[in-house]
C-alpha cells in the first residue's frame, strides 16, 4: 500500500491549521471549522461522474462544471472500446444517455464496449441532459488530464473490468507515460478506484505509486479490510449504509473513508458527522459551498423539496396514490410554481404543469402516475416507476434551468 492520498489528507490539515497551503488543494484552501463536525479540516469534495447533477456525466461538459466547482477532484469512468481504445462511460449499455437507436438502431441494448471508438464518436452524449448539451461526445480517458488541474484532479474508476480485458495494463501505462497524467501523478491528484477485488488488485500490481481505493457497497468486516490494506489506500461505501463504527473500523486498518454519492447538503454533512475523508457527489459546487458555511442554493426560490414517497403501499404507478416528490413554499409570498422540473440521478424527469402558484408554506405532491389534478396534487401520468424504494436524490429545477433544491432520502 502507499500513503499519497493520506499524505494529501494530512497536508490539507496541516495547511489549514497553520493557515499556509502547503498542497494545491481545494480543501486546503476551505474554513477548518465544519458545524457539526469533529474533524480539524474539512473532507475533499470529489464530483461524480464531472458534476453529474448539473452537465451530462462522464462528458467534458461535467467535467468543466466539476472543476469549476472548486472540488478536489471529478471522478470518471473508463471502459475499453471494441478497438482497445480507453473512454469515459458509465453504464454497460449506451441506450440511457446516448442517441444511439437513431445512429444505430437496434442496438441499444448491445454492450458499450462493442463498440468501437468511431463508433462511439458517433453518438451524442449530452442531449439526454438538454438542449444545450446537444453534441457532446463520449470522451477519451485522456479528455480528462486535459480538464483537470494541480486544484482539481480525477477519480478514475475502472468501469465493469469484466468487460475491458487487460483495462488495467493500458490505464497503468497511460498514467505512467502520458506527460498530463505524469504531472497530475507528481502532484497527487490521481486516483483509481473500483468495485472489482480481483481488478484493482492486478492494478496496484501494475502501478503501486497511485493511489487505489476498493468500492463496497457496505463496510466489510476487519478481517477483509485489514486484506485490503494489502493493496488500497481507502474505501469507498453507500452513504446511506455508513455507521460510525465503520468509518473506525476503517481507520483502524489503516485506511482512509470515503462515501458516493451524497447529494444534497443534509447528505453531506451526515457523512462529515461520521468522520468521513472525501464526500463523492453529482453536486460539489453545493457540496462545497455547504462545507464552506455558505448557502449551497444562492437566490433560489423558496420553493424546496420536502420529501418523498418512494415505496407506497401497492403499485408505485397506481392512480391516485403512487410514489411521488414533495415541493413545499419555504417562502413567506406566494410563488409559482408551474413549469418545475424534478430530475433525479438517473436523469428521469417529473413536471409540474401551469397554474400552480403556492401560498407560503403550502405543499404540492408531484407523482410520478396517473391520477386527478388538484391544487395540491400533480400528476405526470407515467406508467413506470421513478422513484428507487431504497432511497434516492431529487434535484429541483426552475422552468428556465435553475437548481433551486437537492433532496435525498
Amino acid at each position: 500500500m502507499n500513503n499519497h492520498l493520506a499524505t494529501t489528507l494530512a497536508g490539507s490539515a496541516v495547511a489549514a491549521a497553520v493557515g499556509l497551503s502547503l498542497i494545491p488543494s481545494a480543501a486546503a484552501a476551505r474554513p477548518t471549522d465544519v458545524p457539526g463536525s469533529e474533524h480539524t479540516a474539512p473532507p475533499l469534495v470529489i464530483g461524480h461522474r464531472g458534476a453529474a447533477g448539473t452537465a451530462p456525466e462522464n462528458t467534458v461538459a461535467a467535467f468543466k462544471a466539476g472543476r469549476a466547482s472548486g472540488a478536489d477532484f471529478f471522478e470518471v469512468d473508463v471502459q475499453l472500446s471494441a478497438d482497445g481504445v480507453p473512454f469515459l462511460f458509465h453504464d454497460d449499455t449506451p441506450a440511457r444517455t446516448t442517441n444511439v437507436e437513431e445512429v444505430f438502431p437496434g442496438r441499444a441494448a448491445d454492450p458499450i464496449t462493442s463498440f468501437t471508438w468511431a463508433e462511439l464518436q458517433r453518438l451524442d452524449a449530452g442531449s439526454y441532459f438538454g438542449e444545450k448539451y446537444a453534441g457532446e461526445p463520449i470522451p477519451h480517458l485522456d479528455d480528462a488530464a486535459r480538464i483537470a488541474t494541480r486544484n482539481t484532479g480525477v477519480y478514475i474508476e475502472i468501469k465493469s473490468p469484466r468487460n475491458s480485458p487487460g483495462v488495467e495494463a493500458l490505464v497503468a501505462a497511460e498514467l505512467a507515460t502520458d506527460p498530463r497524467w505524469k504531472r497530475l501523478g507528481a502532484d497527487d491528484k490521481i486516483q483509481v478506484l473500483g468495485f472489482d477485488e480481483a481488478s484493482n488488485r492486478t492494478f496496484a500490481e501494475l502501478a503501486p505509486e497511485v493511489p487505489l481505493q476498493q468500492l463496497s457497497g457496505s463496510v466489510p468486516g476487519a478481517a477483509t479490510l485489514a486484506s485490503w490494506a494489502g493493496f488500497a489506500d481507502s474505501v469507498g461505501t453507500n452513504y446511506r449504509t455508513l455507521t460510525e463504527q465503520n468509518v473506525a473500523d476503517v481507520k483502524n486498518a489503516g485506511l482512509v473513508m470515503g462515501v458516493y454519492t451524497a447529494n444534497s447538503p443534509e447528505a453531506v454533512q451526515a457523512a462529515i458527522d461520521l468522520g468521513v475523508d472525501a464526500v463523492t457527489g453529482d453536486f460539489p459546487l453545493q457540496a462545497v459551498r455547504h462545507i464552506d458555511g455558505r448557502e449551497p442554493f444562492p437566490g433560489g426560490s423558496g420553493l424546496v423539496i420536502g420529501g418523498s414517497l418512494n415505496n407506497p403501499a401497492g403499485d408505485d404507478v397506481q392512480a391516485e396514490t403512487g410514489e411521488f416528490v414533495l415541493v413545499r413554499n419555504a417562502s413567506g409570498r406566494p410563488v409559482d410554481a408551474s413549469g418545475l422540473l424534478l430530475r433525479d440521478a438517473a436523469n428521469n424527469v417529473l413536471r409540474v404543469g401551469g397554474g400552480y402558484v403556492l401560498a407560503p408554506g403550502a405543499e404540492l405532491r408531484v407523482y410520478t402516475g396517473p391520477g386527478t389534478n388538484s391544487a395540491d396534487a400533480y400528476y405526470n401520468s407515467g406508467t413506470v416507476s421513478v422513484l428507487n424504494n431504497g432511497g434516492d436524490s431529487v434535484a429541483l429545477w426552475s422552468e428556465r434551468g435553475k437548481l433551486l433544491d437537492v433532496f435525498a432520502n
